[in-house]
């Protein structure tokens, strides 16, 4: 057990999980100011021009999801709930991020709207609120500075990012500021009761799934199979929810996993869903083990099971280092996290201060 009562194994999991390329030798500094971590939504869809809503393009810079959503429901006279956004984004980066609000008198007087933190970019007509996930991914433009150690081994580990992908792990900020999400699975398990308000149990609820995924991918990570597929594989097709299950691996499998067409997968547990079998499935049940108290407690909470692929492949990723920095460049599909891409790359104090990361 860890001092605040929190498995090791947990923490080795969600904060420390073992790397594809092995540990790496060069060392940076990483969000030295806001300005060395950029991210910017991209839209699944583009704004209809429906007259029901108002899509609003946010620049945030050192404020947080919740406390943006906050102050334009409050300048447009609104309740926190009526406002919509696809994800939440790191505190600590500037963030280019997409919000909605019912159409109304004080809506539309909110383009150029500044608050603490933020303004509004632009303002256009959209037909539905915004929901969770309403992304296609994020392009990222990130500097890390003080790089010191093998340039070499940089350039080497990037360009076996850009043939094999990372392993697609839940990054640091989804388990809270100093690991406080993952206190907050620790206690439910211990007393049974989750926290009452929506926002606190759905940080809880996923928490203890994107933990239970990481120890998942940690072990095929260990094992040199997280990369590619398994007989009894639930296998994603790339870029969509859709999965089946390969009970066995032809050549033609192999072929599209290697083109990036299809993904192996690991647990979202809940009720439900497709669970892998034969070779997958043994090694899925052996890392679930030691969490079979949390995997049954999330059943029992009404979580929806789903799969998550094991890797993730950035896009359009380019690369320089230029007066001892590294900048990097790339664009990644919903739900990735960047600080999982950076730990192949670098070592660097990864901060987990933001609230929930990736969107």
């Amino acid at each position: 057990m860890s001092e605040s009562g929190i498995p090791q194994g947990w923490r080795r999991a969600a904060l420390a999980p073992p790397r594809a390329f092995g540990a790496p030798s060069a060392r940076a500094l990483l969000k030295a100011g806001p300005g060395d971590f950029r991210v910017e939504e991209r839209l699944s869809f583009t704004p209809d021009g429906g007259q029901a809503h108002r899509l609003l393009r946010v620049e945030k810079a050192d404020a947080n999801t919740l406390f943006v959503a906050r102050v334009l429901a409050r300048a447009a006279g609104l309740r926190p709930h009526d406002v919509g956004f696809a994800g939440l984004k790191d505190r600590r980066a500037v963030a280019i991020q997409w919000f909605s609000l019912p159409a109304g008198r004080d809506t539309e007087g909110l383009a150029g709207f500044e608050g603490p933190g933020f303004r509004v970019l632009e303002v256009q007509p959209h037909s539905r609120k915004l929901r969770r996930g309403a992304l296609s991914g994020n392009r990222f433009r990130i500097v890390l500075r003080e790089l010191t150690g093998d340039l070499d081994e940089v350039q080497r580990r990037l360009a076996a990012i850009e043939a094999r992908g990372v392993p697609n792990y839940f990054g640091p900020q989804r388990f809270g500021r100093e690991a406080a999400n993952l206190d907050a699975v620790h206690a439910w398990l211990a007393d049974g009761r989750l926290p009452g308000g929506r926002e606190e149990r759905a940080f809880v609820l996923s928490a203890a799934r994107s933990l239970a995924f990481n120890a998942v991918l940690a072990a095929r990570v260990e094992a040199g199979s997280w990369d590619r597929l398994l007989p009894g594989e639930v296998v994603n097709l790339d870029g969509s929810g859709s999965v089946f299950v390969a009970s066995g691996i032809d050549a033609d499998l192999e072929r599209r996993a290697a083109e990036f067409d299809v993904h192996p997968t690991g647990p979202l547990p809940g009720s439900g869903g497709v669970r892998p079998d034969g070779e997958a499935g043994l090694a899925e049940s052996a890392a679930l083990s030691p969490l079979a108290a949390l995997t049954a407690a999330l059943d029992q909470a009404g979580a929806e099971a789903a799969r998550r692929p094991l890797r993730v492949r950035p896009a359009s990723l380019q690369s320089a280092i230029e007066d001892g920095c590294l900048v990097l460049d790339f664009d990644l599909p919903r739900g990735a996290f960047a600080t999982t891409l950076l730990a192949e790359v670098v070592s660097c104090e990864l901060d987990a201060a933001g609230d929930d990361g990736s969107g």
